[in-house]
């Protein structure tokens, strides 16, 4: 209903059918009887012939395939009307490009639990509310809390969500429904905010949230402003041990150009809050991902090659 599905649309997946991503489109197919276009598997150079063999209208990305789709192209394909983008919260320098481009980014959230999808942003708004992950679905309700209270706008908290399509509980877990379940409310273990209109603004994992010195520090946040940096082709950051403030930031970049730490360092710290500055920057050849391209900040530190001077 939000994206105005018809049976005419032809959507592309090169997203793994074992995700949720790919396997909710299929359902879509049958269900709105539109064509799917079906990927083994993403490659830049497929999608854009595809694209234009098959007259796709939409397709089902993530980050980093829309970063290579960028990459290759200095204007949206004409037959693409929505790019509908999930996987977590898109750095703004990157919905900039879009914008710039004309991709027809439609940000998301959502997650296996809630079939998909429960959160997305409404083509009216998409400039209007960058950022965004837009608003509940038709039947769904969502709210922030904090300590078992209700948030304020703009005040973080974590996303609690409701509705038809919220899964009933975990398989034989107990401990994880007790846990997950409050009052018929899931909690998603993701950190957000409602601005004054009731748009959903996703910051990041709650298990992800860097502690430094009792500030907050989220790793997306800090990864949106390395990457626009023209050097940093990717990045990834994660909390490191550190006697005098209990965790701090370090981020793993993979470089587009040679970088010095401290041309990095003075670049966040025009942009960033101190405390929030990566205290050491990492070299990879590649950041560590699942099969669906999401990145796995719990394995950076594992990954590293070596430190920038």
């Amino acid at each position: 209903l939000n994206l105005g599905i018809t049976e005419q649309d032809r959507w592309l997946i090169a997203l793994p059918l074992f995700h949720i991503s790919g396997l909710s489109a299929l359902f879509k197919s049958v269900i709105y009887g539109m064509t799917v276009v079906l990927h083994q598997r993403f490659s830049v150079s497929d999608v854009l012939d595809s694209i234009t063999r098959h007259q796709v209208t939409m397709i089902s990305a993530v980050q980093t395939m829309l970063a290579s789709l960028l990459e290759e192209t200095s204007r949206c394909p004409e037959t693409i009307r929505c790019i509908l983008l999930g996987g977590g919260p898109a750095p703004l320098p990157l919905l900039e490009e879009c914008r710039e481009k004309g991709f027809p980014v439609f940000q998301s959230y959502g997650m296996t639990e809630t079939c998909s999808q429960i959160v997305t942003l409404s083509p009216e708004f998409s400039m209007e509310k960058l950022g965004s992950a837009g608003k509940p679905l038709f039947s769904c309700e969502i709210k922030i809390e904090r300590d078992g209270q209700a948030c304020e706008p703009f005040e973080h908290g974590e996303i609690m969500v409701k509705g038809p399509n919220v899964m009933k509980s975990y398989f034989n877990r107990e401990s994880a429904n007790e846990a997950s379940f409050q009052n018929g409310w899931l909690k998603t273990g993701d950190l957000g905010y409602l601005d004054s209109d009731g748009f959903l603004y996703v910051l990041d994992r709650r298990s992800d949230l860097i502690i430094s010195g009792g500030e907050n520090i989220y790793p997306a946040e800090v990864e949106s402003v390395l990457l626009s940096h023209p050097a940093v082709a990717e990045a990834g950051v994660s909390g490191a041990e550190d006697k005098k403030w209990g965790k701090v930031p370090h981020a793993y970049l993979v470089l587009h150009k040679p970088v010095s730490a401290g041309e990095l360092s003075a670049y966040c710290k025009e942009r960033l809050a101190k405390y929030k500055i990566p205290a050491k920057f990492f070299i990879l050849d590649s950041l560590p991902r699942n099969a669906s391209n999401k990145l796995l900040r719990n394995q950076l530190k594992d990954a590293r090659k070596g430190e920038l001077l």
